[in-house]
């Protein structure tokens, strides 16, 4: 079944549910350009790692313990407690195991076009995730240095954003109102780029993804990708939308979604 949107499922955009959509995103965008790119090109996924910890904006460990557990021996409950009194009184506080500090080792994967005899990395895509999308974040770091050295090498940089808020490239007020983003920068016309503003109403766009001068830019249909992961996913199966999705829309966007999923039957 697939999605009730003619676009973006804003539904899709869960924190909870967004893992697994960005997996089969990437998988089903494999997919697609190695039909495509084959014999010259190869398609990889590749993984950036770096650790969150409490420090973290995005931290959020489903399990908290104490830090630090400070316990009376037995038979000492009801003996009050007096810093100055007697010295044979004094209780003496004993250590024990307890975590005091939390970290968590965070994988993103992303997508690497690959020259198949030159080894040479042609292009790379990246879908953005909610941590790399929040200031000070450890996944906004990992994510802005991977930007960075691809932006001062000779390879191409495709980012797709289909989460709503902040966004990690600027984007000139001539733009219009929009919700989604991709970016294409070409490694020849920098430190220009391509932006692609998506409205949520509207059907996500073919993209280029540059590849090596003698060759024409390949097609990258986002909405088939889109309805690829979803129905891998069986998201029709666990979205409710009866309820607003998280984060909720607002105003005539809220009102727009609602018109729809009511003609749908959906609510």
């Amino acid at each position: 079944m697939p999605s009730p949107f003619p676009g973006m499922d804003p539904y899709l955009e869960d924190p909870g549910l967004w893992p697994d959509v960005h997996h089969n995103l990437i998988s089903r965008i494999q997919g697609l350009l190695a039909a495509q790119l084959r014999p010259k090109y190869l398609v990889r996924v590749e993984e950036r790692a770096y650790i969150a910890d409490e420090s973290n904006a995005t931290f959020n460990p489903q399990l908290r313990v104490p830090d630090v557990e400070v316990v009376s021996r037995p038979g000492w409950e009801e003996v009050p407690f007096s810093p100055a009194g007697d010295a044979s009184q004094l209780q003496v506080v004993e250590p024990i195991l307890a975590t005091t500090w939390f970290e968590e080792e965070i994988h993103e994967a992303f997508l690497k076009v690959i020259g198949r005899e030159s080894r040479d990395v042609v292009a790379v895509i990246e879908i953005l995730s909610p941590a790399n999308k929040v200031a000070g974040a450890s996944g906004r770091d990992s994510f802005e240095r991977k930007r960075r050295e691809i932006m001062y090498s000779p390879s191409h940089w495709v980012e797709i954003d289909l989460l709503r808020g902040k966004r990690a490239v600027p984007v000139p007020k001539k733009a219009g109102p929009y919700e989604y983003l991709v970016h294409v920068s070409k490694n020849g016309l920098r430190p220009r780029g391509l932006l692609y503003p998506v409205r949520i109403s509207l059907r996500l766009p073919i993209i280029p993804i540059p590849l090596k001068p003698e060759d024409p830019d390949a097609r990258l249909d986002l909405l088939a990708a889109l309805d690829g992961a979803y129905d891998n996913g069986n998201y029709d199966l666990e979205i409710d939308y009866r309820r607003e999705p998280n984060p909720p829309l607002s105003g005539k966007l809220a009102e727009w979604a609602d018109q729809l999923l009511r003609s749908k039957g959906l609510r």
